[in-house]
């Protein structure tokens, strides 16, 4: 399983227990799946025998490769089919599951879905965006107009549907429903139909709903909740457009919120957990570490800025490994923070706009938007790059992912797999 270690997880961690992966499910081994957005856990941290330790072509090969039509939603997996998502003939919404040896198709589902983003996000692209999630039983899959289907993995029968603007009478999200689900042991936690949604996985039924900020125009969520437990107490960390926020699991009532700057309420990236401490960066804004302390008053929290760096982070989430994060930056560079001072051990010259990131105790393996896979040493002393190689030619802004011996990577026209011996 995976690295227990890392990121203080023994003070405040990421409670892996929390992402709950069915009892009815065919896989035993989590090395053998990546069940949703950055992982089992949306850390993106594996072991290190679960990262290649080269890319050349005699060790990392080519196994099969299915062509698709455009998304951005990241490849998931239960250990058994990767499921993958595209927008096809811009206007159906489709989902399918793949045998994960030979790429041979298992099941489809589909739904009318397209939508129209704004004029100056056109460039961007109309379809969908959203990572699923799945834990070995059901498949989450979020549509653009704010409507989240939930499958069953092993033959695609819908079990239960939500349309957030016909339940809750809210604008379809400008943007598309953009924010990847979280599965929390029998729930679902989206952000969706303007605010924060905890639903009954197998029903399908709402258990409460919070964190209201209207939806529409400025309050379609860019990032995807995690879930924590931060000095003992179980909670969302969510990120809104404009505010960062710790919302309680089981009730939905905000227990502490800090507002975080941005251009155009540009809060992409996951929030990153690190020792009882929060990690964020926005486009427009800066990087901070927050710390948060229960006060005496019964509810309350109190919300500290440990440090900041002028450093901004844009759509590319951020890893921790040991005391240091690595982040690929709104001007292209990537970085690595000292996490206990907010003091950067160096900065590379620009590597494209995009890198989605994966990370072992050794290495880091990034993929960028122009197709290229790269294996970076785990060094806060020196930026090195241990093995690089195009893996595509086509555009990749899906978040690549991890499966025993294969890397999957999706680019706008199709599904790709590798396997390294």
């Amino acid at each position: 399983m995976r690295r227990r270690q890392f990121s203080g997880l023994l003070s405040a961690a990421l409670v892996t227990g929390y992402i709950g992966w069915s009892s009815g499910s065919e896989v035993a081994d989590g090395a053998d799946r990546w069940s949703g957005w950055r992982g089992n856990a949306r850390d993106a941290i594996l072991t290190d025998d679960q990262l290649p330790k080269s890319l050349d072509e005699t060790s990392f090969v080519k196994q099969w490769e299915v062509s698709l039509d455009k998304s951005y939603s990241g490849p998931v997996t239960d250990g058994k089919r990767v499921f993958v998502t595209e927008t096809r003939g811009a206007k159906n919404e489709v989902v399918t599951a793949l045998d994960l040896t030979t790429g041979s198709k298992v099941w489809e589902a589909s739904w009318e879905g397209s939508m129209t983003v704004p004029f100056f996000a056109k460039s961007n692209g109309d379809w969908i965006r959203s990572t699923p999630a799945t834990n070995g039983q059901y498949l989450l899959v979020a549509g653009m107009r704010d409507v989240l289907v939930c499958l069953r993995n092993e033959d695609g029968k819908e079990v239960w549907r939500i349309d957030f603007p016909a339940k809750y009478g809210t604008p379809i999200p400008d943007f598309g429903f953009v924010c990847s689900p979280l599965i929390d042991g029998d729930h679902a936690i989206v952000q969706a139909g303007g605010g924060l949604v905890k639903i009954n996985l197998a029903s399908g039924e709402i258990v409460w709903k919070g964190l209201d900020d209207g939806g529409g125009m400025n309050g379609s969520a860019f990032s995807s909740p995690v879930v924590a437990e931060i000095h003992g107490r179980k909670q969302y960390l969510v990120q809104t457009r404009t505010k960062l926020c710790g919302v309680a699991a089981d009730d939905g009532s905000i227990l502490w919120q800090k507002e975080i700057e941005a251009f155009r309420g540009m809060n992409i990236l996951t929030p990153t957990v690190w020792e009882n401490k929060i990690f964020t960066s926005s486009y427009g804004g800066k990087s901070w570490l927050f710390s948060l302390e229960p006060t005496a008053s019964k509810g309350s929290w109190n919300v500290q800025t440990l440090w900041e760096h002028k450093s901004q982070g844009y759509m590319s989430s951020p890893i921790i490994l040991g005391s240091h994060l690595f982040m690929h930056l709104r001007n292209q560079r990537f970085i690595c923070l000292d996490l206990a001072t907010g003091k950067e051990t160096w900065t590379t010259r620009p590597y494209g706009k995009y890198w989605s990131l994966i990370a072992s105790d050794k290495r880091i393996l990034a993929l960028d938007e122009q197709g290229t896979l790269m294996l970076i040493e785990n060094n806060p002393g020196e930026f090195k790059i241990l093995s690089e190689r195009k893996v595509s030619d086509e555009e990749c802004w899906a978040h690549v992912a991890v499966s025993g011996n294969q890397v999957f990577i999706r680019h706008l026209k199709g599904l790709v797999a590798f396997q390294w011996k």
